[in-house]
This record gives C-alpha cells, structure tokens and sequence, in this order.
C-alpha cells in the first residue's frame, strides 16, 4: 500500500503541478484525468507499470533479449525523458493498453500464435497470428532498439524490461506493418483503430508485453 501512495502521489504531482493532461486539456479534463490515474493505480493489473515508472525503467542488455518470447498482453510506452512525465505516461498507457486488448483480441492474438525467438547468430524467427516471420536481428543497447530485418520489412524495435517480462514496442506505423504484413491483415477496421490511438498522444509506441 506504501508504494502505490508514493506512485499516487507522484502521478497528482504530475498533473497538478503542469495542469495538462497528456492529451494538452486542461480544467475539467485534466480532473477526470486525474480520476483516470487513480483508477488505474488501484487496478493490481496495472500498479507493475505505474511503479516501473515512477522508479525509472532498466535498459535491457543484449543478453536479456536472447530466447523464445511469447505475447502476454498489449505493451505500451512514452518516450519522455522526464521520470515524472513517464510516470503520468505510463498512467494512461494502462488505459491505452484497455483498448488494444480488446483490438489484439479480435484479429485472435494469443500467446500460442504470438511468439518471438532471438538467437545469439543475429538471427530470429516467430509467429504473428500464426503466421511465420523470421530474418536478422541487431541491438542497439544504448537506444534499447532492436533492428529486425526480414524479406519483407525492416523495422526498429524498442526493448523494455517489465516486472514480468520484456515489452516489445514499435512506432504504431510500424507496428500496423508487422501486423498487416506478416498476418495478413490488411484493411482490418480494429487495426486501423490502432493507428488513430497514437494520434492522441505524443511519443507513444505500442506493441507486445512477452514473457518466456
């Protein structure tokens, strides 16, 4: 209980201090925001992320992104450097994270179709939706930005340590790619969805949270 006060705290900090939502309103917005923020702290769901941002985020070495991976639920992140900018970041990212379940949901995302493999060759392979991906793959540890690299695309990856796992991000163009491309999903209504998710906030990036 004392971590999430700290985490609640921080997060009121953050909006009473700018009086800005992410979203750049103010006022009346900026109070159901608010609302939003604690509402999502006391979802168990969700308190993993919150704290993660309050406390700073851990940069993946290139030995932690080694094995097989598997999708666990939606992952999202902020790019702010600020640590108190991300802690309201990762605040609404929860709520992001709400909506891209239930669109992850109906193109029929799961664990048991969902899969990354990252072999110490530089080489990888998986599954999205069922369908086989595979190709090269280089990591910036600095940037915390895995290159993949296939026939068909070549795309940057944002690695992210999570208390269970490791979040998978991508800009949400090329996350709609991977999707569209390698699942052969192209012009699917909740995909596009997607995108217009990111419209709303800045430096957003979306993708997988995975777990071995």
């Amino acid at each position: 209980m004392k971590k999430i006060s700290v985490a609640a705290v921080a997060a009121v900090f953050v909006l009473s201090s700018c009086g800005i939502t992410t979203n750049g309103t103010s006022g009346n917005d900026a109070a159901n925001v608010l609302n939003g923020v604690l509402g999502s702290i006391s979802n168990p769901n969700n308190i993993g992320n919150v704290l993660s941002s309050v406390l700073g985020i851990d940069k993946p070495s290139v030995n932690d992104i080694y094995g097989t991976w598997y999708y666990a639920t939606p992952g999202v992140a902020f790019t702010s450097e600020n640590t108190l900018a991300k802690a309201g970041g990762e605040v609404v990212a929860s709520q992001i994270k709400d909506k891209l379940a239930g669109y992850y949901s109906s193109v029929g995302l799961k664990k048991s179709n969902t899969m990354f493999t990252f072999n110490k060759n530089n080489t990888f392979s998986g599954k999205v939706d069922g369908k086989s991906v595979s190709g090269t793959w280089t990591y910036d540890a600095n940037n915390q930005k895995i290159t993949l690299k296939t026939l068909l695309f070549t795309i940057p990856v944002y690695a992210k340590k999570t208390s269970n796992g490791m979040s998978f991000l991508m800009e949400s163009k090329k996350l709609l790619t991977v999707l569209q491309t390698a699942a052969a999903l192209t012009g699917n209504s909740n995909l596009q969805a997607i995108g217009e998710l990111s419209k709303n906030y800045d430096g957003v990036r979306m993708g997988f949270d995975m777990k071995k």
